[in-house]
């Protein structure tokens, strides 16, 4: 399949700076065959019967945006204290590799080299460690991602990560507005639980407990399971076929008793219902063939488009998603593309809201 046939043209106004408030005053679309119906995100549990299982990604996105400077050894400065070439660059996190090294993608990062020193926070020479985290550059890939090994590891980078990083919001937000305090609470979902990821999970963004508390007395059982969401899922498709699209791993699990709970749930005739793309593609990557859902933790880098045979989901709540995206491909072999064209334009002829804070859709499996 082309590249070129999820491509859709979305005026600028449509896309979201700021999510709606309350969050389950957004509006949802729901999607079933060629029926389209016009609610909010608080009808949800119409939708919902007792039996049916509602899937959460309870990750916790890290401030995986950090500011710093790369250091290198001047050649032409003869000193006794080894005079320094500096460039601002700016990383955003990606996977987390070991206890002590994250992979990144980086800005400028054509010129960056292995052996390169990055400083990030406090720039210059400081009085103390305070406000500085220091890493060194050990590898580069073709892929884009550049590896970062950092002075300190583990919990103790982690809150050095937390004190100098910014929330990596989406591209086509940062490029409109600076991340501010709200952004803090606002890009982050109300059952996150595991820091790791640095996107949210973003159809999870639109609950809040009086809405959990509403599904829950329907009947409708929650499950969590963790995908830490990559930086990779900001990144456009670039190959004209999707044949020769690579993507990014991301790091998930999915608890032997969630699996258990899941597969009770298909057992006595209820639905799986995904909060996401991200929980939705962890549980295709733990499912058999057969259907079973199996215990999973490790790295995930499925790729569904339309052909692919769903295994354990039947409905999907998720944004609206870029054009050209994969996760747009994703939609559309869920639903169907002619489906998702369809839903999409009505979308944007009756101004929803897109992307990371935008509305939401419900859409019901092909």
């Amino acid at each position: 399949m082309k590249t070129a046939d999820f491509d859709f043209d979305l005026p600028e106004d449509r896309i979201a700076l700021r999510p709606a408030d309350p969050r389950d005053s957004a509006r949802l679309l729901v999607v079933d065959g060629d029926a389209l119906q016009d609610r909010i995100i608080r009808d949800l549990p119409d939708f919902l019967r007792p039996g049916d299982a509602l899937v959460f990604n309870d990750t916790r996105v890290i401030p995986a945006r950090l500011s710093g400077v790369r250091q290198r050894p001047n050649p032409v400065v003869d000193g006794p204290d080894g005079d320094t070439l500096t460039v601002e660059v700016e990383a955003t996190l990606h996977h987390r590799d070991a206890p002590d090294i994250w992979s990144a993608f980086m800005k400028p990062g054509k010129r960056i080299k292995p052996g390169d020193r990055i400083r990030f926070g406090a720039h210059g020479d400081a009085a103390c460690d305070l406000g500085r985290l220091d890493a060194t550059v050990t590898a580069k890939g073709d892929d884009g991602l550049i590896t970062l090994k950092f002075d300190l590891s583990g919990p103790v980078l982690d809150d050095a990560i937390r004190d100098v990083g910014v929330m990596p919001l989406p591209p086509y937000i940062a490029a409109k507005r600076p991340e501010d305090d709200r952004d803090r609470s606002d890009y982050q979902t109300v059952y996150a639980q595991h820091d790791g990821s640095v996107a949210a999970p973003t159809a999870g963004l639109h609950f809040t407990p009086a809405l959990l508390d509403a599904i829950r007395a329907r009947g409708v059982s929650t499950h969590a399971v963790t995908l830490h969401v990559g930086a990779g899922t900001f990144l456009p498709v670039k190959a004209d076929d999707l044949s020769d699209h690579k993507m990014h791993s991301e790091w998930g699990e999915v608890s032997g008793k969630t699996a258990a709970a899941l597969n009770a749930v298909h057992a006595s005739g209820g639905r799986i219902i995904c909060v996401g793309t991200t929980s939705l593609r962890l549980l295709e990557s733990a499912t058999a063939e057969d259907g079973e859902i199996k215990p999973f933790h490790g790295d995930t880098a499925i790729f569904i488009t339309p052909g692919y045979r769903f295994r354990a989901v039947d409905v999907l709540m998720t944004n609206f998603h870029l054009p050209k995206s994969t996760l747009f491909m994703l939609v559309s072999a869920f639903a169907g593309q002619a489906v998702m064209k369809a839903a999409y334009a009505h979308a944007i002829a009756d101004g929803y809201r897109f992307y990371s804070y935008g509305d939401g859709s419900l859409l019901f499996r092909a």
